[in-house]
C-alpha cells in the first residue's frame, strides 16, 4: 500500500543485535537520503537470522532503537525471523508494505547502489526459461542453491546482456548483505509495492568478523567480545575496546539487562538441551522441521549421536552446501514447536498475520494512530488480546512466538525471570530519544 500520510515515512528491517554504532550510523544516513520524518523498523525478535537467540531481549533492543532514533520497533515473528533470507526479507518488507505508512526502505549493501542489484533482483524475481534451465542444470551436479543461483545468473547475463557489469554479479552475489538486499528487492516486485528502495554502503568491518576495529564494528564481534568477557561482567563497565562500539543509551541497557540477569544470552546456553532433543528424535520427525531436505535429517542424526558438545555437532553436520546458519535454523526450530508444513502454510497464505508493537516514542504514537485505518494487518500492542483470535493462523503464530519466548528465558541467568507466558504480560516500550 502506499502511505496516505503526507510526511516521508522510512522503513528499515533490522535485528539489532545489539545495536551498535554502525546501525545508528545506518538510521541517520537512511532518514538523511530519503529525507524521512518517521523511522519505522521491523526487527527480529528473541531469534535471529543466523538461527540463534538474541543477547538480550527483543523489548530491550527496542528499547536500544527508539532512544538512538528509531519512532516505531515493529516485530518480525519469529516464525521468519529465523528463516532464511528470502522469507525473511519478504515478511519484513510485507509488513511495513500492509501497515500501510511507509514511502521508502533503505538497507546496508557492500555495493552501495542500487540500479546492478534491483536489475538482479528482477531476473530472480520473473525468472525467465533460460534461467531456470541453467539453474537446475546447477543443481543436478550437486552444488548448493546459492552456488547454483549465482553460476546460472553468471550465465544467464552473459547470454543475454541484461547487465552491463555482468563482471560484478559474481561478488555481489558473495556478499551477505547484497544478498538479502536483493531479496528486499525481490520482495517489493512480488508485493507490487510503491514503496521506493534505497541502499547505503556498508562502512567499516565485514559482517560476521569476530575482530573489534573501531568505533564501527560488527555486532558479531561485539557479540563475541562479550562472550569471552562476560563472566567479568556482572554490572561492571564493558572493556572500552567494546563500549566504543555502541552508544551510550545501548551501552547502559546491555548494562541493566545483564546485571539483573536477563542477558547475556549466548547459543551455548541451549547446547546441552538441542543436543538432547536431536538424539531423542526419530529421522521422520527431524525430515518434517523446516529446511531439512535431500536426506538432511540422517546428517543432523548421526551428527547428534556423534558429537560431545553442540560446537562439535554444528561442525559434523554442516557442510559447504548445509552451512552452519541453516543447521542452527534447523536445530533451533525445534524450540519454536514449528515444523516445515505449518511454514508452508504461513507461506501460502500471505506470510505475516499481523504487526506486533515492541516499542515506540511519541512520534510513533502518532503512526500508530494512523495505522488504525491504514494497515491490512491487525496491530497487536496487546498480544493477550489476540490470544483467542478467529483468525487460526494469526492465533497459531503468536503461539509459537510465545512458545518460542518461554524458551528463550531460559538462557537468562536468574531464574526470577524464566517464567513461562511473558509473551502476554510484556507490554511494548515507551522511550524518549535522549
Amino acid at each position: 500500500m502506499a502511505s496516505s500520510l503526507k510526511k516521508q515515512v522510512l522503513g528499515l528491517v533490522t535485528e539489532y543485535n545489539p545495536f551498535h554504532n554502525g546501525h545508528k550510523y545506518h538510521l541517520e544516513q537512511s532518514k538523511g537520503l530519503c529525507s524521512a520524518d518517521y523511522v519505522v523498523c521491523v526487527m527480529s525478535g528473541n531469534f535471529i537470522q543466523r538461527g540463534e537467540p538474541a543477547i538480550v531481549n527483543k523489548w530491550a533492543r527496542a528499547e536500544m532503537a527508539v532512544l538512538a532514533g528509531a519512532d516505531l520497533v515493529l516485530e518480525l515473528p519469529v516464525v521468519y525471523a529465523m528463516a532464511s533470507a528470502e522469507f525473511f526479507a519478504y515478511a519484513a518488507v510485507k509488513i511495513l508494505d500492509s501497515i500501510g505508512i511507509t514511502n521508502c526502505i533503505c538497507f546496508g549493501s557492500e555495493s552501495g547502489e542500487i540500479e546492478t542489484l534491483d536489475k538482479i533482483a528482477e531476473i530472480l524475481c520473473k525468472e525467465p526459461p533460460l534461467f531456470r534451465t541453467l539453474l537446475k542444470e546447477q543443481l543436478d551436479k550437486g552444488k548448493s542453491f546459492p552456488v547454483s543461483r549465482q553460476s546460472a545468473l553468471l550465465e544467464y547475463v552473459a547470454r543475454s546482456g541484461q547487465i552491463e557489469t555482468a563482471g560484478d554479479i559474481g561478488f555481489i552475489l558473495e556478499q551477505s548483505n547484497n544478498i538479502l538486499g536483493i531479496e528486499y528487492l525481490k520482495a517489493l516486485k512480488k508485493l507490487g509495492s510503491k514503496i521506493k528502495p534505497y541502499t547505503i554502503k556498508r562502512i567499516n568491518n565485514e559482517y560476521g568478523t569476530q575482530r573489534i576495529t573501531g568505533g564501527i564494528s560488527s555486532a558479531t564481534s561485539i557479540r563475541k567480545q562479550l562472550e569471552v568477557n562476560s563472566p567479568a561482567l556482572n554490572g561492571m563497565d564493558f572493556a572500552p575496546t567494546v563500549a566504543q562500539t555502541m552508544p551510550n543509551s545501548s551501552c547502559g541497557i546491555l548494562k541493566r539487562e545483564f546485571g539483573c540477569g536477563r542477558g547475556p544470552v549466548f547459543p551455548g546456553s541451549f547446547g546441552d538441551i538441542l543436543l538432547a532433543m536431536v538424539r531423542k528424535m526419530s529421522t521422520g520427525r527431524i525430515k518434517a522441521l523446516p529446511y531439512v531436505s535431500e536426506g538432511l535429517e540422517n546428517r543432523i542424526k548421526d551428527a547428534a549421536d556423534a558429537s560431545g558438545s553442540f560446537e562439535e555437532f554444528i561442525e559434523k553436520a554442516c557442510t559447504k552446501r548445509y552451512p552452519a546458519t541453516r543447521i542452527q535454523r534447523i536445530v533451533f526450530s525445534i524450540l519454536t514447536g514449528m515444523d516445515g508444513a505449518e511454514l508452508e502454510n504461513f507461506n501460502k497464505f500471505g506470510g505475516p498475520q499481523y504487526a506486533r508493537v515492541l516499542g515506540f516514542n511519541d512520534k510513533g504514537r502518532h503512526l500508530l494512530s494512523l495505522m488504525k485505518t491504514s494497515s491490512l494487518l491487525p496491530v497487536i500492542t496487546k498480544a493477550a488480546n489476540f490470544k483467542n483470535s478467529c483468525n487460526p493462523l494469526l492465533r497459531r503464530m503468536l503461539q509459537i512466538e510465545s512458545a518460542t519466548t518461554d524458551m528463550y528465558v531460559l538462557g537468562y541467568a536468574n531464574p526470577e525471570f524464566r517464567k513461562a507466558g511473558q509473551e502476554f504480560t510484556q507490554s511494548p516500550v515507551f522511550a524518549v530519544e535522549r
